[in-house]
């Protein structure tokens, strides 16, 4: 599977992260099992807690679109090695795709690929479960 497109489109969403106190911009777009493809950038808070990681705001879009099937999702940041989710949107991506594609690339054409299941092997699960897909 190819993942040039998402990498492109995680890319110019990482233009439009709001990163004022860390400057650290991150983009990510997540590939739909229908094909569509919607993107997020990171937005900052003067009060970090309240801080919206690109992940999640690309998942988000996809989710008020009427999305909840997700084949892959690509982060894209301005550094040396490739960045994967942090602990709390590899647990929000499992809510959707437990078995998420997970591709990280920099600017500079480093790639990385692994699955959610790798990186997050026991989600959080509950009693509504896959509610979301039916």
């Amino acid at each position: 599977m190819q993942f040039d497109d998402l990498i492109r489109s995680a890319s110019a969403a990482r233009k439009q992260a709001y990163a004022p106190y860390s400057g650290f911009a991150v983009g990510a777009a997540v590939q739909c099992k229908s094909g569509a493809v919607f993107v997020g950038s990171n937005i900052e808070n003067i009060s970090y807690g309240l801080t919206i990681c690109a992940e999640r705001i690309a998942v988000a879009s996809a989710v008020a679109a009427g999305q909840r099937e997700f084949v892959a999702i690509a982060v894209v940041a301005d550094t040396s090695e490739p960045i994967v989710p942090c602990g709390a949107c590899r647990q929000f991506l499992a809510e959707f795709a437990p078995k998420l594609i997970i591709v990280s690339a920099t600017m500079r054409g480093g790639q990385k690929i692994e699955s959610l299941s790798h990186l997050l092997p026991d989600p959080k699960r509950g009693i509504l479960e896959n509610v979301h897909t039916h």
